[in-house]
């Protein structure tokens, strides 16, 4: 989650003869006038060395105190959480995502005591129950943005319950709880004239679980505010949840399905339905998809900015030739798909100039030819990831690339290639002189001899 959207802007009713409230970013208020005009501490470095006992002690302090961002205190326990109940009557944001050693204990007192929150980010390791997670849905009705992911206890009865109360949610993250199945979402109703399909052959008998015995939720309301929703890592849902889902969101903004290895293209279909309202779409590590689903949404969703199909090897050339239609979409990930060729690569650099961002790590069809064509043509390019592709590690070219990460292993590093800002530009005129080396070459009908530097020698 952004923590920006805790900056918020001051209360129509704070006196203008105060001085302006601010944010503190990785440190303390300094001192008793800091203290008096803050209003938010941000501390999302854990390299600060922050413990809990210093922010219980700016907890006292900063009377005016409305957000509190603390994923960086590695020590962060219940005790603060309880304090920051009790004390601060003006809270409005709390991010705590990955803080261990928080439970529902403090959570539930936060329920309690504090007033109605608008942001709360509680995912990541902080491990919820469904009573709390209820709780928080009926006790916060102003709640805007709420961060669940990662929670191994959270199932549907919770979920269903943040659905049917926090009706001014905006942005909502369910990533990564491996227990949430179709029930944990809103139902979408069948037409009423169309048959059911008939399966070939009847499945075994299953016994259910008390979960699955759950009555579909039929809301009456729908979701008009739901700009962003993440639902990555949900190896339980199905095609059905997701339709649902667009018909209870109908404006969805930003939507992850990445790791949701149960959805097919009809899955698709009913993104597709989101239209002009959906500007970035995340379907990485989704094996079933092909090529038609993709195109239906890109047909469809037209608005489209930045897509994500990593890892998702059905795809062809034709889903990403229908992708570069979009007139802004800027950001593009094709992380081991692997077959698309050179001809997709052309086509994007022939009919997508808002390009900015594209990732083409280990797609191993694609020719260094290509890619000079696609850098030569597109002059927004920011970045380009080629790690992996065999074209790329041609002598000459590692000049040009960021350097690995230092964890790396040997192996790994030699194939790294990152190409970004001016080393784009510089990499494209390394390409320019060795095609003029070719055609020279070719000329004088001498073979041709790959160089490393920028030298215009033909041998």
């Amino acid at each position: 989650m952004d923590t920006t959207a805790l900056d918020w802007e001051l209360d129509a009713g704070w006196d203008p003869g105060y001085p302006e409230l601010k944010h503190v970013v990785n440190r303390l208020p300094a001192n008793f006038k800091e203290r008096a005009m803050t209003r938010g501490i941000i501390v999302d470095d854990p390299s600060t060395g922050i413990t809990e006992s210093q922010i219980l002690s700016e907890i006292y302090g900063c009377r005016k105190l409305q957000s509190l961002v603390l994923t960086g205190v590695r020590d962060l326990s219940d005790r603060t959480i309880i304090e920051l109940a009790r004390t601060v009557g003006g809270l409005r944001g709390l991010q705590i995502n990955g803080c261990k050693y928080v439970s529902d204990v403090s959570i539930l007192e936060l329920v309690t005591k504090a007033p109605p929150l608008e942001y709360l980010y509680v995912g990541g390791g902080v491990v919820l129950t469904d009573p709390t997670v209820s709780a928080i849905a009926k006790t916060f009705p102003k709640l805007q943005e709420l961060d669940l992911s990662e929670g191994p206890l959270i199932t549907a009865v919770s979920v269903r319950d943040v659905w049917s109360f926090s009706r001014r949610l905006r942005c909502l993250s369910l990533a990564r709880c491996p227990q949430l199945t179709d029930t944990a979402f809103p139902y979408r109703v069948k037409d009423r004239g169309k048959k059911p399909e008939t399966e070939d052959k009847p499945l075994p008998h299953r016994p259910l679980t008390w979960i699955e015995q759950l009555e579909p939720l039929m809301l009456r309301h729908t979701a008009v505010d739901m700009r962003v929703l993440d639902l990555s890592g949900l190896t339980k849902i199905t095609d059905e949840a997701v339709a649902g889902v667009v018909v209870h969101c109908p404006v969805l903004d930003q939507l992850s399905l990445a790791g949701c290895t149960s959805l097919t293209d009809n899955a698709l279909e009913s993104v597709s339905k989101l239209g002009v309202s959906l500007s970035r779409l995340n379907l990485a590590r989704i094996p079933h998809i092909t090529d038609s689903g993709v195109m239906k949404v890109a047909q469809e969703c037209i608005e489209l900015r930045s897509v994500d199909l990593a890892f998702c090897r059905q795809l062809t050339d034709l889903a990403v030739m229908e992708l570069a239609g979009l007139q802004k979409l800027t950001r593009l990930v094709l992380v081991r798909v692997p077959k698309v060729t050179d001809n997709a690569i052309y086509f994007l650099g022939d009919h997508t100039p808002t390009l900015e961002r594209l990732h083409l790590s280990y797609c191993d069809r694609i020719s260094l030819k290509s890619l000079h064509h696609l850098i030569r043509r597109n002059r927004q390019l920011k970045q380009l990831t080629v790690t992996g592709v065999p074209a790329a590690r041609r002598k000459g070219l590692g000049r040009f690339s960021e350097p690995p990460p230092e964890r790396w292993p040997d192996d790994q590093k030699a194939v790294f290639r990152v190409f970004s800002g001016e080393n784009i530009g510089k990499l494209c005129q390394f390409l320019d002189k060795e095609k003029a080396r070719r055609q020279q070459a070719e000329a004088k009908n001498i073979p041709f001899v790959a160089r490393s530097d920028d030298r215009m020698d033909l041998y």
